[in-house]
């Protein structure tokens, strides 16, 4: 990537985290709820012995989200040994309910061969679902996997699709790779403005690399075109990234 995948755990771990204890009233009984605090209490704090305790039941009982929790433990080796195919396996019930943090996941577990033979074509595939129900990084990678012809035929338009679906939820590495096809014309018309404004919006947003690649840009272009594509940048975040280009 560029890595071709994020860290599989980093960003999905606590976003889902933050949403099921959010939503763990309207979604369990009170006595399942309760079980489901007390877990996700004990997993912040360090303690995995007793998150896994109390998530275990509601994962064989088949709740989603105590299941994709399951997964990450037995990958981390959290609480339990580092085990990918019970990893795997967590994932999978958790991606077959529509989760889609576990969607992201398994898709990465195949594209990696981590506890099952290495599969492009289902890391796609799971990474598609993921991506159609909004899920930035499965949409990034999912450029990534048609950027590369991994799982799919090479397709740069349809990379360039899922880049800009990610990159307007403000992710670096997609705004990133959308700059990379503007300035090599892959999929878009080559455009150095709009590579300028991306690479712009990637190193606002942390990415290392893309402000010096702005700047390589800029030097290929007129002072009137770099104001052009600063102004576009600054309308763009400013608007949320719903106006991205004149």
């Amino acid at each position: 990537m560029p890595r071709i995948t994020l860290n599989i755990f980093d960003v999905t771990l606590f976003r889902a985290l933050a949403l099921a204890t959010l939503l763990s009233f309207m979604a369990f009984t009170p006595v399942s709820a309760q079980d489901w605090n007390k877990g996700v209490d004990a997993y912040q704090a360090g303690d995995y012995a007793t998150a896994l305790q109390e998530w275990r039941p509601l994962a064989d009982q088949g709740d989603a989200d105590a299941q994709y929790f399951l997964g990450v433990m037995y990958e981390k080796g959290n609480g339990v040994p580092q085990n990918y195919a019970e990893a795997v396996k967590w994932f999978r019930l958790a991606a077959d309910q529509g989760d889609a943090d576990a969607q992201y996941n398994l898709g990465v577990m195949y594209e990696k061969g981590y506890g099952v033979p290495q599969n492009y074509a289902e890391a796609v595939k799971w990474f598609r679902l993921s991506a159609k129900q909004g899920d930035a990084q499965a949409q990034y990678n999912l450029g990534i996997m048609y950027r590369n012809g991994e799982g799919v035929p090479k397709d740069y338009a349809e990379a360039v699709k899922w880049f800009r679906l990610s990159a307007k939820q403000g992710d670096a590495q997609a705004q990133n790779s959308l700059a990379v096809r503007y300035e090599y014309g892959e999929g878009v018309l080559q455009n150095n403005i709009m590579a300028h404004m991306w690479y712009n919006l990637a190193a606002a947003n942390g990415h290392e690399k893309a402000g010096e690649w702005r700047d390589e840009r800029a030097g290929l272009m007129t002072n009137a075109d770099i104001s052009k594509a600063q102004a576009m940048a600054r309308e763009c975040m400013s608007s949320g990234y719903t106006k991205c280009g004149y």
